[in-house]
């Protein structure tokens, strides 16, 4: 008995400690999405070649079935510009998985980038009802709007946007909104709401001084510049918009060391050179200025205003051929502006072509409005040629023309090189006396010397307003062939992750003038 109870006692453990079933390998069943995270890794890698080796394998085991392949593969189309081909891929997904808001955005996406935008905006509405408070959707919407020209839509989306999150890009977009309709006084307020939201954003500083200088508040715009270049030295819109207004007062050699610095940032930029050759022209080295003007025409060979600069530097060296060349390159791109007809009517009455200048003013007395100056100079141009009674009536126009700048703004003061030789006309006329400024030339022909006539004098800009060019075309500027961003630069999660949207293009370049002054405010047909 006790053996037995031995016996039991021993056998107890080998009883408990039974070995326990061994758990079998759980079956591998096929999932869609289980190279996802590969795919991801790639892309965001930008190995797109094994991304799409990767895509293509998945694709073919779930036999076209795995949503985030498909999406990842209709993105890397479009970085190709295969842009058919993936909105066919981003409508796939939609078919996949209509739910998605994401692939609604990108099937709009890739039809707006088709220039489909009426089709883009009804995808972005489908996809605002099944996402209702994205930003991205109702900033892209404005954006479609705008080029469909239905800004009261595209503002009331875009401020839409701004409830639901605040962007750089939907301001600016807003603010060219503004800018579009004319309407600089709001565009103002809403870069400086932009401003305050990102005080250290350079492009919009950069805006808003350039806005003010268009609007004539100097300090204000010299401010929001100086700020620019605070946070960013190197930034050569900021830098052309600051050498410009220094420029303008006359400040030559400190505008010149700032063109220095941009220089080492756009070394071929057109505007620059532009600037930098009238900066010469201001301090009377009219070859350097040729030269400088030359490179910024070689660089942009279709910019008016550099052979605009380049036709009145000739004039004012007296080589009237080249000045009637480079003039009548700048009309056949610009043919709506009056100074340009006028500057090409004294090249023709020194080249000894009354008949052609006649025509030259008569065509710029005909488009201009609102600049006495254009009057005045045909009026000594009449006379010089013995129709007293055309040059009294072109005399009289002027007069009309300066008694409205004069009602008009109280403050308007006038170059008084204009006043005196305007006055001696109007002794002339009613006395008929000789001209003081009509002398005999070397070969004994009489020279006009009237206020466009001379160059060097009335007609020589004090400064230039080049820089306001670049600063208007992201913000004041917007000419017909304006470009505005497509998409909202948002940076999205891998699941799915949105592509890379393309960078906002300048709406022109850094070369657009203003209206040029002179010494005393008078508006006059000089480079800007």
């Amino acid at each position: 008995m006790a053996d037995d109870a031995m016996r039991t006692d021993v056998q107890l453990p080998v009883a408990t400690e039974l070995k326990k079933p061994r758990l079998k390998k759980a079956p591998e069943l096929p999932i869609l999405e289980k190279r996802n995270w590969l795919i991801h890794l790639h892309y965001i890698r930008k190995d797109y070649e094994t991304c799409k080796a990767i895509v293509k394998e998945q694709l073919h085991e779930t036999q076209g079935m795995c949503e985030y392949a498909v999406y990842v593969q209709a993105l890397i189309m479009r970085l190709e510009g295969k842009i058919q081909e993936s909105l066919e891929l981003f409508q796939s997904c939609a078919i996949i998985n209509p739910t998605s808001s994401d692939n609604l955005k990108q099937v709009a996406r890739s039809l707006f980038l088709l220039g489909k935008h009426k089709a883009a905006i009804e995808v972005y509405n489908e996809a605002a009802r099944l996402n209702q408070k994205d930003w991205e959707i109702s900033h892209n919407l404005g954006v479609c709007y705008i080029y469909t020209k239905d800004f009261r839509s595209a503002e009331e989306q875009l401020n839409l946007a701004l409830q639901l999150n605040k962007h750089d890009l939907t301001y600016m977009m807003l603010g060219k909104i503004h800018l579009l309709q004319g309407d600089t006084e709001k565009a103002i307020d809403v870069y400086k709401s932009a401003v305050e939201f990102s005080p250290e954003n350079t492009e919009l500083l950069t805006t808003l001084g350039l806005l003010y200088m268009q609007l004539g508040k100097y300090q204000k715009a010299f401010e929001h510049l100086g700020n620019a270049l605070t946070y960013d030295p190197n930034n050569f819109k900021a830098i052309l918009a600051a050498g410009s207004m220094m420029q303008t007062h006359g400040d030559y050699d400190v505008a010149m060391n700032k063109y220095r610095v941009a220089a080492y940032a756009v070394p071929e930029s057109p505007p620059l050179w532009n600037n930098i050759g009238m900066c010469f022209f201001g301090k009377k080295k009219y070859v350097a200025a040729i030269s400088c003007l030359k490179r910024a025409n070689y660089l942009s060979p279709f910019d008016w205003k550099i052979l605009y600069n380049l036709g009145l530097v000739h004039l004012t060296m007296q080589q009237f051929a080249s000045a009637f060349h480079f003039l009548s390159a700048a009309i056949n791109l610009r043919p709506r502006m009056s100074e340009l007809y006028m500057l090409l009517a004294v090249a023709l009455t020194n080249l000894d072509d009354a008949e052609n200048a006649r025509r030259s003013y008569e065509q710029a007395v005909q488009i201009d409005e609102s600049s006495p100056l254009v009057n005045l100079n045909f009026a000594v141009f009449l006379y010089n040629q013995g129709d007293k009674k055309a040059a009294l009536l072109q005399y009289q126009e002027m007069e009309r023309k300066v008694n409205t700048q004069l009602e008009n703004s109280s403050n308007t003061e006038f170059d008084p090189e204009l006043v005196e030789m305007a006055q001696k006309l109007g002794g002339a006329l009613q006395a008929g006396e000789n001209l003081y400024w009509s002398k005999p030339g070397k070969d004994g022909k009489t020279s006009q010397r009237s206020s466009s006539s001379k160059p060097s004098g009335s007609q020589q800009p004090l400064g230039t307003n080049q820089a306001l060019g670049q600063a208007m075309s992201s913000a004041a500027g917007f000419s017909k062939s304006m470009q505005i961003s497509a998409e909202a630069d948002v940076s999205r999660a891998p699941s799915p992750p949105a592509g890379d949207p393309e960078d906002e293009d300048e709406v022109e370049d850094a070369a657009g003038p203003a209206k040029p002054k002179d010494k005393k405010g008078r508006a006059k047909p000089v480079a800007e």
